[in-house]
């Protein structure tokens, strides 16, 4: 891929064999080629755009208009955060061009009892080898809330680091203890990668199944999936160190851990077994663009047609339209 030319999507790397995240800050980011550069008072440095999954940009960065071109051709996703990654404002645009996903998530979390089919498949993964099936959610919500004190717990124990509970102001990072500052920022990295995977495959981050009301919902109710198994323990390792910049040191820990466990991987295979009836029934990760128009009864004709009505019949007739991607309905 040159300067100038955009990437057809099946030319790009999948989501799932990218790079996690990279969390920028206090920097001018940039375009070379096809890569983005990153700027700083230590000197200049290259990334591959089309390896990245999500681009964390904290306070003190400037993006230019053709980094941002390029990152949005190559399905990067970009989310703005504040001072140590622990505060969301916005993030960019989904890879793939189709709404199949979406479709099935609104269909599936709309309904009550489907709803509450994909709430135990996700309660189910938290607990491989018991049958969860006739859980209420209340119940489930008991036996998850036992399960992480008993994380805490015995962490703490292995560790030695003291654990008093959650406690945080989400307005001030540095009044944490070492254990929670240490929670925020892993959590933090977690909620931008499953973000950048849910946006990427076409879903809506708002539409949860556990979490609800929230414009991250889903975001929370996937990233709940790999705490006890990512960021809780890089937490509690790195409260037990004494170093003075707790968000960079947890941020690296959680890339390295999450390239080495294939959390991306996991996500995108998580997210499809949640959504979709079985493993027959699989959406792929990047879509063509799929454009029609709806014709009631769940039924569909190709858009990019121009239909009207024959004078001397019911039949529509139909003509190509040839340029842009506009239509018109009704009457000739």
């Amino acid at each position: 891929m040159d300067d100038t030319t955009k990437p057809e999507l099946y030319a790009l790397p999948a989501m799932r064999d990218r790079l996690s995240f990279v969390y920028l800050e206090h920097c001018i980011i940039s375009r070379q080629d096809s890569a983005i550069t990153v700027k700083d008072s230590r000197g200049t440095v290259h990334v591959p755009a089309a390896m990245l999954s999500v681009l964390l940009l904290g306070p003190g960065t400037t993006v230019t208009h053709r980094a941002m071109e390029l990152i949005g051709n190559t399905g990067a996703n970009v989310i703005w955060v504040g001072e140590h990654g622990i505060r969301y404002y916005a993030h960019g645009r989904p890879l793939t061009h189709s709404a199949r996903l979406l479709i099935r998530q609104a269909e599936l979390v709309t309904n009550v009892r489907s709803r509450a089919v994909v709430a135990r498949k996700m309660y189910q993964l938290r607990f491989p080898g018991e049958d969860v099936s006739t859980y209420t959610m209340q119940q489930l919500r008991g036996k998850e809330g036992a399960r992480i004190r008993s994380i805490y717990r015995k962490l703490s124990k292995e560790t030695g680091v003291a654990w008093d509970g959650r406690e945080y102001d989400p307005n001030n990072f540095e009044c944490g203890s070492p254990i929670n500052k240490a929670l925020s920022a892993a959590h933090a990295c977690l909620y931008g990668i499953t973000h950048s995977v849910i946006t990427a495959l076409g879903c809506s981050p708002g539409l949860g199944f556990v979490h609800t009301g929230h414009e991250c919902s889903f975001v929370y109710d996937i990233a709940d999936l790999y705490k006890a198994e990512v960021t809780i323990p890089i937490a509690f390792e790195i409260a037990t160190l004494d170093t003075k910049d707790i968000g960079a040191v947890t941020r690296r820990k959680v890339r390295d851990k999450i390239a080495d466990g294939h959390i991306l991987e996991r996500v995108v295979k998580d997210l499809q077994y949640l959504l979709t009836a079985g493993a027959e029934d699989k959406y792929p990760e990047i879509d063509v663009a799929i454009l029609n128009l709806w014709d009631g009864k769940n039924s569909f004709v190709k858009s990019g047609v121009l239909y009207g009505m024959k004078t001397d019949s019911s039949e529509f007739t139909e003509a190509p339209i040839t340029e842009g991607y506009g239509m018109v309905l009704g009457a000739a």
